[in-house]
């Protein structure tokens, strides 16, 4: 498989990275970034190719990544026109729909459209992903492999759905970010140093997440099994409760899916 990545930052990094020697060789992959610097850390650390600018490469390609900000979409999107014909256009540019994609490339069907998290960076990401109509079995699987590099996958029916997936997984990370915050500054006025807190809250979030995952009860039940009542943790939980912490949680993802789609329709603008 012939990869052309369009951006070179974190995310296309981190994709390449999970690429090379795998799913594809690195003669096999072309970068174009403005970038010259960011271009030859990348031939040096991978043996990729690369170009500051869209070049021929692109049209012998099989798949095309778009992989910068959304703003440079349209722009991006009217120098790869003349080289496109049966490639695939995979796009992990948030907020940019396929429909827009399509008209922008004088409609081209084979898009596919990703959200991957930044969890990527280390293998450890997961991405929801939604294809457009003209996207044939194997592009669907050249996709999915391009993404699975890096972590999980997970196919949605509809391309509606990838704002929610923005705001369970693509904004996720920060969630959990900020939860360890809380549980840091806690620590610290419990008595602990700051380093003590951070270390026990972070150990704690990675060996629950892995118990929950090799586990196949609901994490319901998980959480009962270290919930004595009136113990240390119903504590904690009943507190949590009355000041509406889970219905404040559930408030917010909302108000993320509600931004994925206001950015979504002001990216698509013509």
């Amino acid at each position: 498989m012939k990869i052309a990545f369009i951006g070179g930052g974190n995310m296309a990094t981190a994709l390449i990275g999970g690429l090379v020697g795998k799913v594809a060789e690195p003669q096999n992959i072309h970068v174009v970034d403005p970038n010259a610097d960011s271009l030859l850390a990348l031939q040096n650390k991978f043996g990729i190719t690369t170009a500051t600018a869209i070049d021929g490469t692109l049209a012998s390609s099989d798949v095309i990544v778009l992989a910068v900000k959304p703003q440079q979409i349209r722009d991006v999107m009217a120098a790869v026109k003349p080289l496109i014909g049966a490639q695939l256009v995979l796009s992990i540019a948030a907020g940019i729909r396929i429909a827009d994609i399509s008209r922008w490339l004088d409609g081209h069907q084979a898009v596919v459209r990703a959200m991957p998290n930044t969890p990527a960076l280390i293998g450890r990401g997961i991405a929801g992903m939604a294809a457009g109509n003209g996207v044939s079995t194997l592009q669907r699987a050249q996709a999915d492999s391009i993404l699975k590099a890096v972590g999980e996958t997970v196919w949605v029916s509809s391309e509606e759905q990838l704002d929610a997936v923005t705001a369970i997984s693509g904004s996720g990370p920060a969630y959990v970010f900020y939860f360890l915050e809380a549980m840091e500054k806690a620590a610290v006025e419990l008595g602990l140093s700051s380093a003590e807190g951070l270390q026990l809250a972070k150990a704690t979030f990675d060996g629950a997440t892995e118990l929950a995952r090799r586990s196949e009860e609901p994490v319901a039940t998980l959480r009962d099994r270290v919930t004595s009542k009136g113990g240390t943790t119903y504590a904690a939980l009943v507190s949590m409760e009355q000041s509406g912490v889970k219905d404040a949680i559930v408030t917010a993802l909302k108000a993320a899916a509600t931004r994925s789609k206001e950015l979504g329709d002001e990216f698509g603008k013509d």
